[in-house]
């Protein structure tokens, strides 16, 4: 893989960096290589449920003491965007406490009663009250429908959980709604990528774990797609995928050995 047009990099964050609170094989020496070599990333994340700020502290105790807010872009943080672009101020959330807080920081108003969409995410504290809400909510058709991610899991150290992506599914199965996703594949993500890092997007290379997320993202944009096999998707997962990566690898540390060549 040469790295002659690559002037930077997008990490996916869970399954490709990291599992759980633990780094993958290779993440720690990737990211000192490119910070030795100068070369500009940002972790490229779908999962909304912790705060770029608990990122932070995450990256943190996982020994990458350098990285900070700037280097993060959260599917969460590209649908407050795309909140408030669209003069979307009231909304009824289904998300984490952490997430919940940069909703509130961006002053975006949260409540059952009348709001202009549903915004579904990562909820890792959902409930069946949440779910009742939201169904209600959305037997309403001027109400829009929005979620964070398309993901419909997400990777763990014991395993896959399910993530937005699954619980859309559960609420079209009884609503019949299906929403607006934000994150990746959307074009928004990459978009803040190039606004933030000032590189063209043909000079990045996407580095992810899913096909239909990752891949398909720096397929339809024209970045350079690397799949890493140390999340969610499988060797015999690319048979059937429309979703074809430039390079494939085990893991970062493969990436690495393999940047110059």
């Amino acid at each position: 893989m040469s790295n002659q047009k690559i002037n930077a990099f997008l990490l996916d964050m869970d399954g490709t960096t990291y599992l759980s609170n633990k780094l993958l094989p290779g993440a720690f020496d990737f990211i000192k290589y490119l910070d030795n070599q100068k070369i500009k990333y940002l972790f490229f994340t779908n999962n909304p449920s912790s705060s770029v700020l608990d990122y932070v502290k995450k990256f943190h105790k996982l020994g990458l003491k350098q990285i900070q807010e700037k280097n993060i872009i959260t599917s969460g943080q590209a649908t407050i965007e795309y909140l408030k672009k669209n003069k979307i101020n009231k909304i009824y959330l289904l998300a984490t406490p952490s997430y919940t807080k940069e909703i509130i920081k961006a002053k975006i108003k949260l409540t059952a009663k009348n709001p202009q969409a549903v915004v579904l995410s990562f909820d890792k504290t959902i409930t069946y009250n949440k779910l009742e809400t939201a169904a209600h909510l959305l037997q309403n058709k001027k109400i829009k429908y929005i979620a964070t991610n398309p993901d419909l899991v997400c990777p763990t150290a014991k395993g896959p959980i399910p993530d937005c992506g699954s619980m859309a599914a559960l609420l079209e199965k009884s609503t019949g709604r299906v929403p607006l996703y934000i994150g990746k594949p959307h074009a928004g993500m990459i978009n803040a990528a190039v606004k933030r890092l000032k590189i063209n997007k043909k000079n990045m290379a996407l580095i992810g774990d899913r096909l239909y997320t990752d891949i398909k993202m720096a397929n339809d944009q024209g970045l350079t797609s690397i799949l890493v096999l140390s999340g969610e998707t499988k060797k015999n997962d690319l048979n059937k995928s429309p979703y074809k990566p430039d390079y494939i690898y085990k893991n970062l540390r493969e990436v690495l050995n393999n940047i110059n060549k």
